[in-house]
Protein backbone atom coordinates (compact mmCIF):
# COMPACT_ATOMS: atom_id res chain seq x y z
CA UNK A 1 0.00 0.00 0.00
CA UNK A 2 1.46 3.49 -1.06
CA UNK A 3 1.85 6.21 2.01
CA UNK A 4 0.68 10.12 0.59
CA UNK A 5 4.81 10.57 0.22
CA UNK A 6 5.19 7.45 -1.68
CA UNK A 7 2.81 8.96 -3.87
CA UNK A 8 4.59 12.35 -4.64
CA UNK A 9 5.75 12.88 -8.34
CA UNK A 10 9.01 14.48 -8.90
CA UNK A 11 7.87 17.77 -8.03
CA UNK A 12 7.27 16.68 -4.72
CA UNK A 13 9.70 18.98 -3.39
CA UNK A 14 7.98 22.48 -5.43
CA UNK A 15 4.73 20.86 -3.49
CA UNK A 16 6.07 20.63 0.36
CA UNK A 17 7.65 24.00 -0.51
CA UNK A 18 4.66 25.54 -1.09
CA UNK A 19 2.61 23.71 1.63
CA UNK A 20 5.63 24.63 4.05
CA UNK A 21 3.47 28.23 4.70
CA UNK A 22 0.31 26.86 5.68
CA UNK A 23 -0.91 25.73 8.86
CA UNK A 24 -0.31 21.81 9.50
CA UNK A 25 -4.61 20.57 9.58
CA UNK A 26 -4.08 22.57 5.91
CA UNK A 27 -1.21 20.85 4.53
CA UNK A 28 -3.04 17.27 6.42
CA UNK A 29 -5.87 18.42 4.39
CA UNK A 30 -4.74 19.12 1.02
CA UNK A 31 -2.65 16.23 1.10
CA UNK A 32 -5.42 13.78 1.45
CA UNK A 33 -7.76 15.63 -1.28
CA UNK A 34 -4.61 15.21 -3.30
CA UNK A 35 -4.49 11.83 -2.86
CA UNK A 36 -8.23 11.85 -3.70
CA UNK A 37 -8.08 13.23 -6.69
CA UNK A 38 -5.01 10.60 -8.11
CA UNK A 39 -6.89 8.31 -6.75
CA UNK A 40 -10.04 9.35 -9.49
CA UNK A 41 -7.50 10.36 -12.04
CA UNK A 42 -3.79 8.25 -11.64
CA UNK A 43 -2.91 9.56 -15.29
CA UNK A 44 -4.36 13.72 -13.96
CA UNK A 45 -1.07 16.41 -14.37
CA UNK A 46 -0.28 17.69 -11.22
CA UNK A 47 0.79 21.74 -11.23
CA UNK A 48 1.90 23.40 -8.43
CA UNK A 49 0.39 27.45 -9.02
CA UNK A 50 2.33 29.19 -6.05
CA UNK A 51 1.60 32.90 -7.55
CA UNK A 52 -2.27 31.84 -7.93
CA UNK A 53 -1.82 29.64 -4.22
CA UNK A 54 -3.35 26.81 -5.90
CA UNK A 55 -2.37 23.15 -7.25
CA UNK A 56 -4.17 22.17 -10.62
CA UNK A 57 -4.85 18.90 -12.01
CA UNK A 58 -6.07 18.20 -15.61
CA UNK A 59 -4.95 16.27 -18.54
CA UNK A 60 -3.28 18.94 -20.34
CA UNK A 61 -1.03 22.30 -18.52
CA UNK A 62 -4.51 25.01 -20.22
CA UNK A 63 -7.09 25.93 -17.99
CA UNK A 64 -10.02 24.76 -20.37
CA UNK A 65 -8.39 20.91 -19.44
CA UNK A 66 -8.11 21.23 -15.69
CA UNK A 67 -10.43 18.84 -13.49
CA UNK A 68 -10.12 20.48 -10.41
CA UNK A 69 -7.95 22.97 -8.04
CA UNK A 70 -6.71 22.71 -4.67
CA UNK A 71 -6.57 26.06 -2.57
CA UNK A 72 -5.07 26.20 0.52
CA UNK A 73 -6.07 28.97 2.77
CA UNK A 74 -5.38 29.97 6.39
CA UNK A 75 -7.76 28.09 8.28
CA UNK A 76 -9.47 25.48 5.36
CA UNK A 77 -9.25 24.35 1.69
CA UNK A 78 -11.41 24.98 -1.37
CA UNK A 79 -11.55 22.30 -4.13
CA UNK A 80 -12.49 24.17 -6.56
CA UNK A 81 -14.13 23.46 -9.99
CA UNK A 82 -13.64 25.68 -12.95
CA UNK A 83 -16.82 24.62 -14.99
CA UNK A 84 -19.03 23.64 -11.70
CA UNK A 85 -22.17 25.32 -12.19
CA UNK A 86 -22.51 22.08 -14.94
CA UNK A 87 -21.38 19.49 -12.72
CA UNK A 88 -24.26 17.57 -10.97
CA UNK A 89 -24.12 18.27 -7.28
CA UNK A 90 -27.04 16.07 -5.46
CA UNK A 91 -25.37 16.69 -2.17
CA UNK A 92 -25.27 20.02 -2.69
CA UNK A 93 -21.60 20.71 -1.62
CA UNK A 94 -20.46 23.28 -4.09
CA UNK A 95 -20.94 27.23 -3.20
CA UNK A 96 -19.77 29.95 -5.22
CA UNK A 97 -20.87 33.21 -7.00
CA UNK A 98 -18.57 32.74 -10.25
CA UNK A 99 -20.06 33.00 -13.50
CA UNK A 100 -18.87 28.84 -14.18
CA UNK A 101 -16.57 28.47 -11.01
CA UNK A 102 -17.98 26.67 -8.12
CA UNK A 103 -15.66 25.14 -4.93
CA UNK A 104 -16.27 22.84 -1.77
CA UNK A 105 -14.94 24.47 1.65
CA UNK A 106 -13.45 21.90 3.40
CA UNK A 107 -12.24 22.90 7.12
CA UNK A 108 -11.38 19.68 8.44
CA UNK A 109 -9.85 16.45 7.58
CA UNK A 110 -13.06 14.42 8.21
CA UNK A 111 -14.72 16.82 5.92
CA UNK A 112 -12.68 15.11 2.84
CA UNK A 113 -14.91 11.89 3.16
CA UNK A 114 -17.96 13.86 2.45
CA UNK A 115 -20.37 11.53 0.13
CA UNK A 116 -20.42 13.42 -3.20
CA UNK A 117 -16.86 14.72 -3.17
CA UNK A 118 -15.41 11.72 -5.60
CA UNK A 119 -18.42 12.09 -7.46
CA UNK A 120 -17.57 15.40 -8.17
CA UNK A 121 -14.32 14.52 -9.63
CA UNK A 122 -15.25 12.17 -11.49
CA UNK A 123 -18.24 13.93 -13.06
CA UNK A 124 -15.66 16.99 -14.15
CA UNK A 125 -13.30 14.39 -15.79
CA UNK A 126 -16.49 13.24 -17.67
CA UNK A 127 -17.11 16.73 -18.52
CA UNK A 128 -13.77 17.57 -19.81
CA UNK A 129 -13.49 14.26 -21.80
CA UNK A 130 -17.06 14.97 -23.54
CA UNK A 131 -15.60 17.96 -24.30
CA UNK A 132 -12.62 16.61 -26.17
Amino acid sequence: MKTENQSIPASGKELYAFLATYAPEVQAIVLRLRALILDVVPDALEQVDQPGKLIGYGFKPTYKDTICVIMPLKSAVNLGFPRGVELPDPQGLLTGTGVRARHVRITSLQDTDLPGLRGLIEASVTQIRIRG
